[in-house]
């Protein structure tokens, strides 16, 4: 039988644990209706992502 070729992430797996994924409801100025925003950010950053407006 032939071995199959996987692709291997292999990357700091230390440093992938380090970011969150935030996601924010922003109601807009114009229009009024609500979306959402979101971004993956350093766990440091996470309490000023929510701050900003």
């Amino acid at each position: 039988m032939a071995k199959k070729a996987v692709a291997a992430f292999k990357a700091d797996k230390s440093s992938a644990k380090s970011y969150t994924k935030c996601i924010k409801l922003v109601k807009s100025e114009k229009t009024g209706a609500y979306t959402f925003r979101q971004e993956v950010v350093h766990n440091n950053e996470v309490k000023n992502f929510f701050a900003e407006k």
